[in-house]
């Protein structure tokens, strides 16, 4: 890649709004890619939001993030433990199709790609039921035979939930591509990170099947997508690459406001993205435990890029190479959370600085823009 792309600050949510509402007069999608903790999940209730100016009637947007789960809720028959239902919340403009439209053919039809288990949709009540086909074995007439078996009213695990909760989320924005009057609203889809913990083959068939899902409905309603999950990510922007589109690193500053780079000229590279932010971290001096789990990460997929068999080889010749060794291996077994960091003591930060820096300078990394001393600030837009 030739030159820098350029970094632009934000100092708010809704000035990012802004930018990618512009972003999206003239082109059909956003991709955003953002670690979590960064703001995804608010930034894109605040999109949201921009589209209710005019009241409830001037919405404009249909959104999937962590509040949509909110729309569903269980009824475990906690008295006789035997009919669990899942309720959908009738109130929101999610559900306005269900009635009419009778969504129980097209949810399935996308729920079979992912999952074992069926249902069964109450109109009047906006309830679901669940199901699952067993098989068993029985004996008849003295041979042992398998017999499927239907398992009604069954609680679903929190995944398969999730799964369920996309599947409805892809028929509704089925709908309103197909112009459905209940979903006539829909000018923007906006998806925040639809499934968590996804496995490398279930994160590119989810993307797969998104993209060509999205691909149908250009010239008809606009979309913005952000993850955290890298693969996800990629597998998106190789799909919609020949589309009008722009893609993005999101990035939340220690100071508080918010920076975009472009990230259309070449692919983009989580492990680039990560050693930006060990950087940033280094040079704040706000290091926390969990950053060493991430900078081993980084020197294996390194030393895997550069065919070599162990990660302490990419660190070899370095000043103190062993010692780096030994403490990349010590330091990096913790299960330190990201939710809730302990910072390193004095001399670990300043371990793992030298680590660092020594890294960086060994593998000259073209990193992002986000390390660039001077940001170009966003003026009113």
């Amino acid at each position: 890649m030739s030159g820098t792309p350029k970094i632009v600050s934000y100092p708010s949510l809704p000035k990012l709004v802004d930018r990618f509402r512009d972003d999206l007069r003239t082109g059909d999608f956003v991709l955003v890619y953002a670690f979590n903790g960064t703001g995804k999940t608010r930034l894109s209730m605040e999109f949201k939001e921009r589209g209710k100016k005019g009241g409830d009637d001037q919405r404009d947007t249909l959104y999937f993030n962590a509040f949509t789960e909110d729309l569903f809720s269980w009824d475990n028959d906690l008295d006789k433990d035997q009919t669990r239902i899942l309720k959908l919340n009738s109130a929101s403009n999610f559900f306005n199709g269900f009635k009419e439209l009778a969504l129980e053919e097209r949810i399935s039809t996308h729920l079979e790609r992912y999952a074992d288990f069926s249902f069964d949709i109450d109109y009047n009540k906006l309830e679901v039921q669940f199901k699952r086909t067993v098989l068993e074995k029985k004996w008849e007439a003295g041979q042992q035979v398998e017999k499927s078996t239907i398992v009604d009213n069954i609680k679903i695990s929190r995944g398969e939930e999730n799964i369920f909760i996309w599947c409805v989320f892809l028929s509704i924005c089925e709908l309103s591509i197909e112009g459905a009057n209940a979903y006539d609203w829909v000018k923007y889809v906006y998806i925040d990170d639809p499934i968590s913990s996804l496995d490398e083959n279930n994160a590119i068939a989810v993307a797969s099947h998104l993209a060509q899902l999205l691909k149908t409905g250009v010239g008809k309603v606009k979309t913005i997508l952000s993850s955290h999950h890298s693969l996800f990510f990629n597998v998106m922007c190789n799909e919609l690459k020949k589309h009008n589109h722009s893609r993005y690193f999101l990035h939340k500053t220690i100071a508080g406001n918010y920076t975009l780079q472009k990230t259309d000229d070449t692919p983009f590279f989580h492990h680039v993205a990560l050693l930006s932010e060990l950087k940033q971290s280094a040079e704040s001096d706000q290091i926390y435990t969990y950053h060493f789990n991430i900078l081993r990460t980084i020197l294996e997929k390194t030393s895997s890029f550069f065919g070599m068999n162990d990660f302490s080889e990419c660190i070899k010749g370095l000043e103190d190479d062993i010692l780096f060794a030994r403490a990349l291996n010590l330091l990096s077994h913790g299960k330190y959370s990201l939710y809730e960091p302990v910072e390193m003591n004095m001399d670990n930060k300043e371990l793992f600085k030298r680590i660092l820096q020594e890294f960086l300078k060994k593998y000259q990394f073209q990193l992002p823009a986000l390390l660039v001393e001077k940001e170009t600030k966003a003026t009113d837009q």
